[in-house]
């Protein structure tokens, strides 16, 4: 049997050797360190080990190598390193002192494909989780980019979302470096990407873009501030897409490949599933919470704001107020004109109510033609009947339904904290008989409960 040279079984390894300086200069590196890290064995020579190191990676790394110099034997060390082309690979080192030759003599065995199974399975675990433990779409939103950042290069990272009834597209996460998501400052997003995206979501299909394709498919140089790579997959469930995935960057660094584009397209069902879910309970919730005429907080989402509001105020020692308002002669609409126009005028006057408070306050209707409107942070007793005055002056207006002008009048009651009771049944219970007082004297006024021990009159 032919022998054949110590050197050439080196050679043949598929592991590569390396042989490096205490300051981990590298002398030796065998042929496999190209295809594990990227560069020539004539490249590789001079370079320090360290400097391919994941920054990261870098203290622990260090600390290692220092034991392997003070004799100890390195079995199963893992780290991170970049490779030339940007990409990272995971190692697994076995490594000894050489005191001789005053050099550490080391194995790289590369576990990368090892890592991204195991990776990826624990990332679609992951996105299970969060998509029965996130409160809302924002923080399962933050919850999915985390877990694809320790996947890919993902600073610069968007979800859009395709709304099929009304065609639009929107963006709501979207996060890139040196701003946090939803930050006050505008998001960049540009055309082109709104462009891409859409096409992404209407064609189901995954773009990816880089310097070497951009010109085969668009045919020009990208505009000014356009990404050096740009990734998107779709969101795709049962029902149809629903959005995107967008990954961006702008240098060599955070390249993405085809491997990348199959890593997202992977987790991308997950994360539809997960996006789908949430958007079901947050759409059950709300129909739990507001009514489906008005879009209005019902009586149980009024009653819950209530008595937190209260709690406030007793604790900022400041007032709180009631209005409570009807409709009067509501019923002779519904039996002159209809059913419909009557649930067509409930909608006007909810968002005629609306305009007249500010965005912190309250406008809820809790059945029929009654809506309650909570005022809260006022310091002056007075605040409430001015908005009850400006409501008054609001329904001076006719409603226009559907090109027919109808004047309705409302009968305002009024209840303030601590005046006329101090938890949520006795004001409301207050603010109520001060409508009916209203009412009792012709309606389209305003009447104030009286103070608690009076009988109004």
């Amino acid at each position: 049997m032919q022998s054949i040279p110590s050197a050439n079984i080196v050679d043949l390894l598929l592991d590569a050797v390396c042989i490096v300086q205490p300051d981990s200069t590298i002398v030796f590196v065998s042929p496999a360190f190209e295809r594990i890290f990227g560069y020539a064995p004539e490249e590789a020579v001079g370079r320090r080990m360290l400097d391919l190191v994941h920054p990261e990676d870098l203290p622990s790394t260090r600390q290692q190598a220092q034991q392997v110099m003070d004799g100890q034997l390195q079995l199963h060390f893992e780290n991170r390193y970049v490779r030339k082309d940007g990409s990272l690979a995971h190692i697994r080192w076995t490594a000894r002192w050489l005191p001789d030759l005053q050099v550490r003599l080391a194995v790289a065995h590369d576990i990368t494909e090892r890592k991204l199974n195991e990776f990826m399975h624990a990332a679609i675990y992951e996105i299970s989780e969060a998509a029965h433990t996130a409160q809302t779409l924002d923080s399962l939103f933050q919850r999915i980019h985390a877990i694809i950042d320790r996947l890919l290069h993902a600073a610069h990272f968007s979800v859009a979302l395709h709304d099929v009834d009304s065609g639009t597209l929107s963006f709501p996460y979207h996060a890139h470096p040196g701003q946090r998501a939803h930050s006050a400052a505008p998001l960049p997003i540009s055309a082109e990407q709104i462009r891409l995206c859409r096409e992404v979501i209407e064609n189901s299909t995954t773009q990816l873009i880089t310097p070497e394709t951009r010109g085969e498919l668009h045919g020009h140089e990208p505009a000014c501030g356009a990404p050096l790579y740009w990734l998107a997959v779709p969101l795709t469930t049962q029902r149809g897409v629903l959005g995107a995935l967008v990954l961006q960057s702008d240098g060599e660094q955070g390249r993405y490949t085809d491997k990348d584009k199959e890593l997202l397209q992977f987790v991308s069902i997950q994360v539809a599933a997960a996006i789908e879910r949430k958007q079901l309970h947050e759409r059950l919730e709300r129909m739990a919470q507001y009514d489906q005429l008005t879009q209005l907080p019902n009586r149980q989402l009024f009653l819950d704001r209530l008595r937190t509001a209260l709690a406030r105020a007793r604790r900022d020692q400041s007032l709180l107020s009631l209005l409570f308002i009807d409709l009067d002669r509501f019923k002779q609409v519904n039996d002159t004109l209809g059913h419909a126009m009557g649930d067509l005028l409930l909608q006007r006057v909810a968002q005629r109510l609306q305009a007249c408070v500010r965005g912190s306050d309250t406008v809820a209707r809790i059945g029929g033609d009654e809506f309650v409107v909570l005022l809260e942070g006022g310091h002056a007793s007075d605040h409430a009947t001015a908005v009850a005055g400006k409501i008054l002056s609001a329904f001076d207006e006719a409603f226009d339904l559907n090109g027919q002008a109808l004047a309705v009048q409302p009968s305002i009651g009024v209840a303030v904290y601590p005046d006329h009771g101090a938890d949520e049944h006795h004001l409301l219970t207050h603010a109520d008989e001060a409508m009916y007082l209203s009412k009792k004297h012709g309606g389209n006024q305003v009447r104030t409960a009286a103070p608690r021990g009076v009988v109004g009159a």
